[in-house]
Formats: structure tokens, sequence, C-alpha cells
């Protein structure tokens, strides 16, 4: 009996002393945070990034805010990801049908928009890629837009003086590395969210706030012909479609196929959302209509109705000449102004 409580007893110290040891090592080596909570509607679904294994501190999204205005994350530092990624164009790229990269080198295909990521699951136009954290590798990585090694990158942050003190408030030591670089500026794109349009103020029937006549006649064309793929409130399915646009022999994309080489995602693209979609011109995953009204075109008497296209638009969506009109009317009510002006998201001066 004694044998026993004499071992319960030393067990509870072990215990004790491994546990004080872990909370010595906790402390001595985490950074002293201030952790920061995004501000969400009520009325939407819980997102699909994890936050427990990437929380947002402010000292993560300074850092990440950094990162993305830093044209020293380019081969030649000549381009950062907001270089392509521009505020006032929702994070597109409004003067450019397809990417711009580095040494005058061009993709192939249009600059999404960025906002309410954290609801999205698959990134890329094809959806190539599952994961926000892991998404910056392949601007970063792609000889076409920023041209650099991950490993001199890596070398590049380390022998900068702002980045180890940087890196050093948001993770607790200067370390630099992929890992900390990608979820940095996971933390700071996550903070791009996007739900203070007219239409939301409509939705949330705040006082003095309603559509005019012509707004809610777009609403009404948006819900009976749009809506199916682009649901409220992202405005998105966030599905991989094929909406029947021409395939152009001289860009070569056959879009998920070349993901999956299943033959049935031939010319099968993301369903982007609609937010901010009058700002966010070019259109189409290769850029090449820079009106709506191009769009509306090409839905009403302009797709190619090959094997794979969606059956939800197989048809096409005629649209009159007034519907046309108001349904411009209404996309404006989903243009998001204090999000294309908001500071916390604006460019950085790079000092170092």
């Amino acid at each position: 009996m004694f044998r026993k409580a004499a071992y319960i007893l030393f067990a509870f110290c072990l215990w004790l002393w491994i546990v004080g040891r872990n909370r010595h090592a906790l402390t001595a080596h985490s950074p002293a945070v201030e952790y920061y909570q995004l501000k969400l509607p009520d009325s939407l679904p819980p997102p699909v990034y994890d936050f427990k294994n990437n929380p947002l501190t402010k000292e993560g999204i300074a850092l990440g805010r950094h990162l993305f205005y830093d044209p020293k994350l380019s081969v030649d530092s000549s381009i950062s990801c907001g270089f392509c990624h521009q505020q006032f164009a929702a994070f597109g790229h409004f003067d450019h049908a397809i990417s711009h990269g580095v040494l005058g080198r061009t993709g192939n295909r249009s600059v999404p928009a960025l906002f309410n990521l954290i609801w999205q699951k698959d990134f890329m136009w094809d959806g190539g890629v599952n994961h926000l954290d892991i998404q910056p590798l392949t601007p970063i990585t792609d000889e076409n837009e920023m041209g650099m090694d991950l490993g001199v990158l890596i070398k590049r942050l380390q022998g900068n003086k702002t980045y180890r003190k940087l890196f050093k408030a948001a993770y607790g030591t200067e370390e630099v590395t992929s890992q900390r670089l990608f979820k940095a500026l996971s933390q700071f794109v996550v903070t791009m969210i996007s739900f203070e349009s007219k239409y939301d103020s409509v939705m949330r029937r705040e006082p003095g706030v309603t559509f005019t006549a012509e707004e809610q006649g777009g609403y009404r064309t948006f819900t009976q012909k749009c809506a199916s793929c682009h649901k409220p409130p992202f405005f998105t399915d966030y599905s991989i479609r094929n909406n029947g646009l021409p395939y152009l022999p001289s860009m070569n994309d056959v879009g998920r196929m070349r993901i999956t080489n299943n033959t049935a995602d031939y010319l099968k693209f993301k369903v982007p959302s609609l937010r901010n979609v009058l700002v966010s011109a070019p259109y189409m995953h290769d850029g090449r209509f820079f009106d709506i009204f191009q769009v509306f075109a090409m839905y009403d008497h302009g797709q190619q109705k090959g094997n794979t296209i969606d059956p939800l638009v197989k048809n096409g969506i005629p649209l009159t000449e007034k519907e046309q009109r108001q349904l411009y009317m209404f996309l404006n009510t989903l243009t998001d102004k204090k999000f294309l002006s908001n500071k916390e998201l604006s460019e950085v001066l790079i000092t170092d």
C-alpha cells in the first residue's frame, strides 16, 4: 500500500515538473502577441478556414501586410502580391487581361479578386490549390509571375533587419521559415472581408436604404437567371463549371482538366464571386471581356455548346436590353466602397 502511494506521489510530482517545464518553454519562446478577432455578420455560415492552426494576431497580420506589398518577394524585386492584387479593384488586376510578372513575362490567366477567402476551399481558376496557407507558393515560384526560388527568398528575408524584427514580433524568434511566411500572408488576406455594399444594407433592412426601381428589377432578373451559380450571400457557390465560354486556341487553356486529366473537366473553371464585380474587370479566366455587357452578350448568344457545358447554362441566358440595363444597376449595388478604401488593407511603406 505504501509503495503504491509512493508511486502515485512520484508520478504526480513528475507530471507537475513536466507541465511546469512545458509552460516555461511556452512562455520563454512565445511572443507577447495581441490576438485579433474578425468582425463577421452573424448571418453567415462558419468559415472553412481553420483558425486553430493559424490564430490571428495583430503582429501576424502586420507581417503579412508587409510581405503582401513587398516586391522583394520576386526574383528581381519588381513584383509584389499587391502589384497584381490592387485594392481599388477589389484586389484584382484592373488594367491587365492576364497576369504580368517579372522580366516582362505574362501568364495565361487573369488575376482573381481577393476577398471573403475564409469560406473558400479551393484556389486558382482551376481549383488546383486546396489550402489558403500554401496558395502563395504558386505565384511566388512561378517563372511567369514572381519567379522566386523559395530557399533564396527565405535567405533574403532572414538577412533583412526589418523582417527579423517583424518575424520576432509575430512568432517570438527572428527565424524566417516558409511556414511562417505563408501563414503570415494568410493572416493578412483573411482580413479582406467584404459585406458592406448597398445590397448588404438593403438585406439588413437598414433605415432609409432601399433599391431603386431599376436595381429592384435587376435583382429580380439576377434571382431568376443568375443566382443558381452565383448564390448569395457570397455570390458564388464555389463550384467549378464550364459556362460555355468559347475556347481560345491561342491560350491553350483546358481548365480543370489540366489538374485532373479527366476529359469531363474540360473547360471547367471556378465560378467567381460577383461581389465588387463592376470594379474588378476584366472578366473570365483569361480576362477577355473588359465590359460587363460583353459578358451578358456571351450568355445571351455567344456560348460554345461543348459536351461539358454546365446544364444550368446549356441553353444560354436570354437577356433583353432592359434586363441587361437593370442587371447592371443591381450588380452596382454589390460594390463595397468601404472595403475598397479600408486603410487597414492599404499598401504599407517599405523602408528596408
